[in-house]
């Protein structure tokens, strides 16, 4: 079972969170103020403001001369029909923001249970942090606004509109529901679209591959037969080859790990009867050796001048043993040659 404490970081990201950054990515993308698809896709809306009219799509007001026609309406509250303000969040709570306002418009809503309406937006971002707008009214004082002002009972006649900064916040429990279902339809149908786009495209792309497929089937008829033809001469290179790389091989471990009854046999020729060896030690080409002899340093000089030894070092000092005429020598000894097989 793996312990909800595991490190799930790589390069700085917790790996847990990538479904719901995943999915919070695809929801700013597709719904947010700033988004690209939202501009384009969302239709125009004609905002009383309090002063006057004005078309609006995607939470930004269209020049005076755009050619645009409204079937949603909206008002924009006045500043005093609203409670707002901006809250900055750790960059990581974009992955839950729904339940992150949620606390904060349970925690700021000063309205009895049921006549409050509320509406949130994300204004902005920057490295570590998150801007989010919150707006908070009554919906009581909204429905006596629409009566008063425009003679309406009907809360879904109405999107409601409030500012925050110079941002505009939709609350929500009003007309913005029939907008968003029109932008929901039009986004099913733009993905309808880019599939069936791209089913034409796989379709084309299957068909020039189906193409070159039967074309490939009649050159590999015509490889095999090739082949076939030259099945014995293939078969005798592929026997000489692998027997070359065997022989290499061989060879290969040969020079790195020689025989050592073979470099005993030379350092026994080497010493004469004036020294013995007590302890030898071989890996590879390294021989590790302790001796002694009447005249340790001769050895050593020996040693140091057969050509079959690469390098020939003393590990320890030559100490003499006691009473006796006899020295004792440690020597570390590199063999000349190929290097240690892998």
């Amino acid at each position: 079972m793996i312990e909800s404490s595991q490190n799930w970081n790589l390069f700085g990201y917790d790996l847990r969170l990538i479904g719901s950054q995943w999915r919070a990515a695809w929801r700013e993308f597709l719904w947010g103020s700033a988004s690209p698809v939202v501009a384009r896709l969302d239709e125009p809306v004609l905002v009383h403001t309090g002063e006057g009219e004005q078309l609006y799509r995607a939470g930004k007001p269209l020049p005076a001369a755009a050619d645009a026609r409204a079937s949603c309406r909206a008002i924009l509250l006045p500043a005093e029909s609203v409670l707002w303000k901006t809250l900055q969040f750790p960059l990581a709570a974009v992955t839950d923001l729904d339940a992150v306002m949620g606390i904060e418009i349970g925690a700021n809503n000063p309205f009895p249970p049921g006549d409050a309406a509320s509406g949130w937006a994300v204004m902005g971002a920057t490295a570590d942090k998150v801007c989010v707008g919150l707006a908070i009214t009554s919906i009581s004082s909204v429905m006596s606004y629409l009566a008063r002002r425009f003679d309406c009972h009907d809360p879904g006649a109405y999107e409601v509109w409030a500012r925050v900064g110079e941002d505009i916040v939709v609350l929500d429990g009003f007309g913005e529901s029939l907008r968003r279902r029109r932008y929901r339809q039009r986004l099913l149908k733009v993905a309808g679209l880019l599939v069936l786009s791209a089913l034409l495209i796989v379709a084309i792309t299957g068909s020039f591959a189906l193409l070159r497929y039967f074309e490939l089937q009649r050159y590999e008829e015509m490889s095999a037969r090739v082949q076939r033809e030259a099945a014995d001469a293939s078969r005798a290179r592929e026997l000489m080859l692998i027997a070359s790389d065997t022989f290499a091989a061989v060879n290969h471990y040969v020079a790195g790990y020689p025989n050592p009854h073979v470099e005993l046999a030379r350092l026994t020729e080497l010493l004469g009867d004036d020294a013995s060896l007590i302890e030898f030690r071989m890996t590879g080409r390294d021989i590790q050796l302790r001796g002694r002899a009447r005249d340790a340093a001769a050895v050593v000089q020996q040693l140091t001048a057969e050509p079959a030894f690469l390098e020939v070092r003393s590990p320890q000092a030559i100490t003499k043993l006691g009473d006796t005429a006899y020295e004792e020598f440690y020597l570390d000894i590199t063999l000349a040659g190929g290097e240690v097989a892998p």
